[in-house]
């Protein structure tokens, strides 16, 4: 029986994503699930990594070449997933009681000022795009431009706003340097189910019923991934007998990309959302019920590859609410850099002030 409380919950749901990211630092953009699992020991990631730490420092971001992503990052540190929601939850935590609608435009000199003054991440094509837009002077409703990856930054807004639909505005808000449908919607199903979930349903049923909710691509989506998860799962299923199956299952889940910058790629372990989304899913699914199973889930997520680090925050989540924020490991709490720094700050949240 789960006997986690909401507050609990809600920064499980917070740590659990941070952690997650972290732990992709070391492989994010790194594509060849064999090299990360030669380069670490040929094992599952027990701690965190520097940026291509144990492969020469660089990571393969097919499409983008070989190079440091985020190099002004060290083990412990996140990549830019974690940084935008650590950023939104330092702009939440400054916003005075009652809870008010969430107004990116208040956000943005906040935004501005992280990126001029030491990022240290990846800077995204959108935010570099976002950010001329906002120094032409564009106003907020025309910001973004037309990506498809999934970049969930929202995670604080479960310990600020109540229900349900502000937590779905707060979640495409967030992703204001995105206008692809697909993106958006990515982000509002992850917080309806993480919100289902706090409540105390199970991620299952949280999963199947905002898929229904939300129909066409979402419950397409969820089927797919449903129904790899049942096949990597099944012992009499061929896929359950391979050493690396969760990258199979990822990479199945997808067409070809073929970018046009260098080689093509499977779109299962991209930033894509229509790769993102079900791979999140699956982990969750696979993870969700067994002992230690974020803990799991989020070492296979890292150990699989590719825009790991996106994933990673669905994951972490929507699992850290199921489990607790005491289901995260003592050691990854204790090295995460920013831990005791953003506890400050989610205690400042209407929903975690004592």
């Amino acid at each position: 029986m789960n006997t986690r409380s909401k507050k609990e919950a809600i920064k499980g749901a917070f740590f659990g994503a941070i952690v997650g990211d972290a732990l992709c630092l070391g492989s994010h953009y790194e594509y060849d699930a064999h090299k990360i699992y030669e380069a670490y020991g040929r094992k599952p990631i027990e701690k965190y990594m520097s940026p291509g730490e144990m492969m020469g420092g660089q990571t393969h971001g097919i499409g983008w070449g070989e190079r440091n992503y985020h190099p002004g990052k060290s083990a412990g540190g996140t990549t830019d997933y974690g940084d935008y929601n650590i950023l939104v939850l330092e702009h939440l935590a400054a916003i005075s009681e009652p809870p008010r609608a969430f107004d990116v435009a208040a956000m943005i000199p906040h935004w501005m000022n992280r990126l001029e003054n030491g990022w240290g991440s990846w800077i995204c094509t959108m935010t570099k795009e976002t950010y001329g837009q906002v120094k032409r002077g564009i106003s907020v409703g025309a910001l973004g431009g037309i990506s498809n990856a999934m970049a969930i930054r929202h995670i604080a807004a479960h310990g600020y706003y109540e229900s349900e639909e502000e937590l779905a505005d707060v979640a495409r808000k967030t992703m204001f340097t995105h206008k692809d449908l697909h993106a958006l919607g990515g982000g509002e199903f992850f917080a309806r189910v993480t919100h289902r979930v706090i409540q105390g349903e199970k991620p299952t049923d949280a999963i199947e019923a905002v898929a229904v909710q939300m129909g066409g691509f979402f419950e397409t989506k969820v089927a797919q991934a449903i129904a790899k998860f049942r096949e990597a799962t099944n012992p009499e299923a061929a896929l359950s007998k391979e050493q690396f199956a969760d990258d199979l299952a990822l990479t199945s889940m997808a067409r070809l990309w073929d970018i046009g910058r260098s080689e093509p790629i499977k779109v299962g372990k991209a930033s894509p959302t229509e790769g993102t989304l079900p791979g999140a899913v699956y982990f969750i699914l696979k993870y969700a019920d067994q002992e230690d199973g974020l803990k799991k889930a989020l070492q296979a997520n890292a150990m699989v590859g590719g825009d790991n680090a996106s994933r990673s925050i669905a994951i972490g989540m929507v699992l850290g609410a199921y489990k607790g924020v005491d289901a995260i490991p003592y050691e990854w709490k204790e090295i995460l850099e920013q831990w005791e720094y953003c506890e400050n700050l989610l205690n400042k949240l209407p929903l975690l002030k004592s």
